[in-house]
């Protein structure tokens, strides 16, 4: 096995968008070509290095050694949008809570789907604030601090008007004609009826980040 033969190889394999199977490099190399010997030599070249080579299902590649792999890791933060519904759902418990799932969609005029709400807790703006005391004993929902930080509110009193709203960044869209700011910057309900417990609330698993349901995109 000639040393052109194991340069040639290790040419293609560094190149390659992908691994390679002997036949793919027996097609690119001379006719003479050992490619067996060739990959047997670089292995044994490159074994203890940075980097490898390496068969996977009956293809060879170079990759990163694996105790080193950790090197090749980052970290970052991927920033998640809220969707139109979820937007309009918050804006919705602030200005409303304690409120119910049901009084949410009856405000929006559209079935309110688990995964919105799933959304708002998983993100830590909406809580469950306590049970309504009337028929079904339904989970009201209210905001918490985090939401007050996001938005740089020192208090719900402090909520402003539609207008201040969108401006702020809170709503980016048109709510449904029937959306009424009670009060605006005034005291919000304090009405909280039988708080949950941490170990009594119930889990919550977000599916996705969309709209609800009956809702065009």
């Amino acid at each position: 096995m000639s040393e052109l033969t194991e340069r040639q190889i290790e040419a293609l394999l560094f190149a390659a968008a992908g691994p390679l199977s002997i036949d793919d490099l027996a097609k690119r190399l001379p006719q003479d070509a050992d490619v067996e010997a060739g990959l047997a030599a670089l292995k044994a070249r490159y074994e203890g290095r940075g980097v490898e080579l390496v068969q996977v299902a009956d293809r060879w590649r170079f990759q990163t050694a694996p105790d080193l792999s950790h090197l090749m890791t980052e970290e970052r933060d991927e920033p998640r949008r809220l969707s139109k519904a979820a937007q309009e759902t918050l804006a919705i418990i602030a200005y409303h809570q304690p409120v119910t799932r049901a009084e949410i969609e009856a405000v929006r005029g559209v079935q309110a789907s688990k995964g919105t709400l799933d959304v708002l807790l998983e993100f830590g703006l909406v809580r469950m604030r306590g049970r309504r005391r009337s028929p079904g004993r339904p989970v009201t929902y209210g905001t918490t601090d985090a939401f007050l930080e996001h938005y740089g509110l020192a208090s719900l009193s402090d909520l402003p008007g539609m207008a201040e709203m969108k401006a702020a960044g809170l709503l980016s869209l048109d709510l449904p004609p029937d959306f009424a700011i009670p009060n605006p910057g005034g005291p919000v309900s304090d009405e909280d009826p039988m708080d949950l417990d941490d170990d009594a609330a119930p889990e919550f698993h977000v599916d996705y980040l969309g709209d609800d349901q009956n809702e065009a995109n």
